[in-house]
């Protein structure tokens, strides 16, 4: 039956007839018999955790293409900001291929772990850095050493030597997270200094073509440059998260913010405190997902990681494992993709036994592998 505007508005004005002639408890007065939310003021919690969250400075050297402006950014108000500041000096070096070398700064965020100055960050913050430089909540500007850095997770620690102690925020539990927690962002959007955003967890285990040990938690708590390497926390004061990436096409937040787990971060800055580099265990094979057709022929019902490949001479290879073998758990981990077998194996210390369950043929067996270490050694700390 074709709906005409004045036959639309009749049915709102019955409908507005229906609420005045209703009882003197309609139904819409009714308590809602769903839980309460509880609305989070997050005051106390910013004035607790702020003074241990920083600025971090950088100067280094960077070869950058003349008017290069990224994409993220045209047609936004920052491509004029660029052009004039970021782009190389304007009209220097024409002719001369459009590269030059030239003087970068660049800001970010960190946050103090340990009260004699160690402070966390992101690894493309500091990048190559030439000299780092820490600002206190307090406004005191202290240089800081890079301990060491992981490309892998974008995780960095610095220490700053302040003569005293300094403020600190305690790790949490990023496990423990479920999306729709509450979640504060703080740090340096753009430079302007301490600034806090709240939000929820959006989601877990987001992977986003970073690296191989992809595993981010998603929030829609403000995040823009400048934020790279600051603290997410829990109600509880406690960092879940080290904020490191954000989706958006014009370069500012659009709700989508990423943060790497506190669970990660804190295993690989003990690495980095240890001896200035995280040491991760190497299988040497090549990992292919399971869809579900490709699972029912290989006779596999719980999931997997398939072994595309073995490297010869590898830990995989010397343990008998073949191209085909579909891993099921590793230890005491499950394992339902090959995220799950990479990060188990990264979790092991080069020549760490690791006991896997395999499916071989339809055939369930278990095998033991001794890691071994990564024959790329570019994991080494910057000194």
């Amino acid at each position: 039956m074709a709906v005409t505007y004045k036959s639309l508005c009749a049915s709102l004005l019955a409908c507005g007839l229906v609420t005045i002639a209703a009882p003197a408890k309609p139904a819409f007065s009714q308590p809602s018999s769903a839980p309460q939310v509880a609305v989070h003021n997050f005051a106390d919690l910013v004035e607790r955790v702020a003074p241990a969250v920083v600025r971090v400075t950088v100067v280094g050297r960077a070869q950058v293409a003349e008017s290069e402006v990224p994409p993220e950014m045209r047609g936004s108000p920052l491509e004029e900001f660029f052009r004039r500041f970021g782009g190389g000096g304007g009209n220097s070096g024409r002719g001369s291929g459009g590269q030059q070398p030239r003087r970068a700064m660049g800001q970010g965020s960190g946050f103090i772990i340990d009260a004699s100055g160690f402070v966390v960050t992101n690894n493309h913050v500091i990048g190559s850095a030439e000299r780092v430089t820490v600002e206190l909540a307090d406004g005191r500007e202290l240089p800081a050493r890079v301990v060491g850095s992981d490309p892998q997770t974008d995780i960095a620690l610095l220490r700053v030597e302040a003569g005293a102690s300094l403020p600190t925020v305690p790790w949490g539990d990023s496990n423990a997270l479920r999306v729709g927690d509450p979640v504060l962002a703080m740090g340096n959007p753009f430079g302007l200094g301490g600034t806090a955003t709240s939000g929820i967890v959006s989601a877990r285990g987001r992977q986003i073509g970073a690296g191989p040990y992809d595993d981010f938690i998603q929030t829609d708590a403000s995040i823009n440059p400048g934020n790279s390497g600051g603290p997410l926390f829990n109600t509880r004061d406690e960092v879940v998260g080290v904020n490191t990436a954000i989706f958006s096409p014009s370069g500012g937040n659009i709700g989508i913010g990423f943060a790497v787990p506190s669970q990660l971060a804190r295993r690989v800055i003990e690495d980095l405190r240890d001896d200035g580099k995280v040491e991760r265990g190497w299988l040497g094979v090549s990992l292919q997902p399971l869809d579900r057709e490709l699972a029912q022929a290989l006779g596999v019902e719980e999931g997997g990681a398939l072994l595309a490949a073995v490297e010869p001479g590898s830990p995989a290879d010397r343990a008998g494992l073949k191209a085909g073998d579909v891993v099921t758990r590793a230890g005491d981990r499950p394992v339902r993709s090959p995220r799950d077998l990479s990060g188990a194996v990264a979790a092991a210390r080069p020549g760490a036994n690791l006991a896997l369950t395999i499916n071989r043929d339809g055939q369930r067996r278990e095998q033991q592998v001794s890691l071994g270490a990564p024959p790329d050694r570019r994991e080494v700390a910057a000194r």
